[in-house]
C-alpha cells in the first residue's frame, strides 16, 4: 500500500523491449538504498518490483508486464523522462496522504497545467491541473474526495462528469514530474478504493449495513 506522497522522482535510464515484457531502468538516487530485489516500488503511481538492484551508480531496474503497458502511462516512457518514486508505506505509519494500491485504474489525458498567478514566480505560484478522465475513473470521483494522478494523492477541487480540476501546491509542482508534462500527454489515474468499496456494497443486498473503525481493520484497511 501506498500513500500518493511522493518521496522523489527518478529518471528512465532505458527501456528494453523483452518477449512479452518491457524493461526499465531507473535512476533514484537516495532511494535505491532502502530497495532489496523483490520491493515493490510504485513508479508514476504503478506498483512494480525492483530487481537488479544497483547503488553505485543508485540505479534499479523492474518489468513492465504486456497488461502494464497496454493501461498505463508507461507505455510512454522514453529515455529521460521524469518518474515519481514512492516506497510502501510500513505498518503503523500514519497515514498522511490516502490508501493509493499502485493500481491503474486507466489513463486520463493532461488537458492543461496553468498557473494561478500567471505574473507571480513559478516556484511561488499554486497551479490548476485539468485531466479528461474516462468512465471507468469517472464514475468514482467526487469534488473534494480523493484520485491519484501520477502516484500523486489529489483533492478534487472540481469536476463536471468528464474533466477533473485538482489545484497543485509550489511544492507538488517542483517535487513531482508534473512540471514536465505537457497538454496531450497520458497520466495515470487511480480511483479512491473507499469510493469503490462503497460501490460494491451498495450492490449486495445484505440489509442494514453499517461502516465500521472494525470492520475496515478486519478487512485490512
Amino acid at each position: 500500500m501506498f500513500t500518493g506522497l511522493i518521496e522523489t522522482t527518478g529518471k528512465i535510464l532505458s527501456v528494453d523491449e523483452r518477449t512479452g515484457t518491457r524493461r526499465i531502468a531507473v535512476s533514484a538516487p537516495g532511494l535505491v538504498e532502502r530497495l532489496r530485489t523483490g520491493d515493490s516500488v510504485a513508479v508514476s503511481g504503478v506498483c512494480l518490483t525492483a530487481l537488479d538492484i544497483s547503488i553505485d551508480p543508485p540505479v534499479f531496474h523492474a518489468d513492465l508486464a504486456a497488461e502494464t503497458v497496454a493501461r498505463t502511462s508507461l507505455a510512454a516512457l522514453r529515455p529521460g523522462t521524469v518518474a515519481n518514486l514512492e516506497l510502501p508505506t510500513p505498518a503503523g505509519t500514519p497515514l498522511g496522504g490516502h490508501v493509493v494500491q499502485g493500481h491503474v485504474d486507466a489513463t486520463g489525458t493532461l488537458l492543461g497545467l496553468e498557473p494561478v498567478s500567471p505574473d507571480t514566480d513559478p516556484s511561488q505560484t499554486d497551479w490548476w491541473l485539468r485531466v479528461a478522465a474516462p468512465e471507468a475513473v469517472g464514475r468514482y470521483v467526487v469534488e473534494k474526495g480523493s484520485i491519484a494522478i501520477e502516484g500523486i494523492s489529489l483533492t478534487v477541487a472540481r469536476f463536471d462528469g468528464k474533466t477533473v480540476t485538482v489545484a497543485i501546491i509550489p511544492h507538488t509542482y517542483a517535487h513531482t514530474n508534473l512540471h514536465t508534462l505537457k497538454a496531450g500527454d497520458p497520466v495515470n489515474l487511480e480511483a479512491d478504493v473507499m469510493m469503490k468499496f462503497f460501490e460494491q456494497r451498495q450492490k449486495q443486498t445484505e440489509p442494514e449495513f453499517e461502516l465500521t473503525l472494525d470492520y475496515l481493520i478486519a478487512n485490512g484497511y
